[in-house]
């Protein structure tokens, strides 16, 4: 026979709010973790001949690979290198979006706009339209991070401890 531990006290309405508000802001950074992943896995495509692409990548990378299989196979290892980098930064705004910073949601949409600036340039006018959709969702993730910040402050105001993004 197994026991459920119930928890004694209920949650009150602000720490419900406040899990919310973590959880979403949580979830919006992912997006930076799904940029930069499919933008390499885009790139092995590219590479390897396929005709697919995902609409998730970077319009910088697409052109990188562009540019590398015109230069052959030393081009072809410099773009790893350099769609690794750029994978990289993403990677970073993922992991300090979701500990909480606010910057990485900044700074990246910053960049994925002018990413989708390049799409409409090569005319990948459904990867532009995807790109204002994630733009959407991390501007999400950055307002809640900032309304969760909001309700850390007043916690803390109001003699409770600080509430830690985990």
């Amino acid at each position: 026979m197994s026991t459920i531990a119930m928890n004694p006290e209920p949650l009150d309405t602000a720490t419900v709010q406040r899990l919310r508000l973590e959880a979403v802001g949580k979830a919006c950074s992912s997006w930076f973790l799904w940029i930069a992943g499919l933008s390499m896995v885009n790139s092995v495509l590219s590479v390897s001949g396929a005709q697919l692409h995902f609409l998730f990548g970077l319009g910088v990378t697409s052109i990188v690979d562009a540019v590398a299989q015109k230069a052959g196979t030393t081009g072809i290892a410099l773009a790893f290198v350099v769609n690794a980098f750029i994978a990289g930064l993403f990677l970073l705004f993922w992991y300090f979006g979701k500990q909480g910073h606010k910057w990485p949601f900044f700074v990246g949409m910053g960049l994925y706009l002018a990413d989708g600036l390049i799409m409409l340039l090569i005319t990948d006018y459904l990867g532009a339209a995807f790109h204002l959709w994630v733009l959407y969702r991390l501007y999400q993730g950055y307002t809640t991070l900032s309304r969760f910040m909001d309700a850390q402050r007043a916690q803390m105001a109001a003699g409770g401890g600080p509430i830690l993004p985990q």
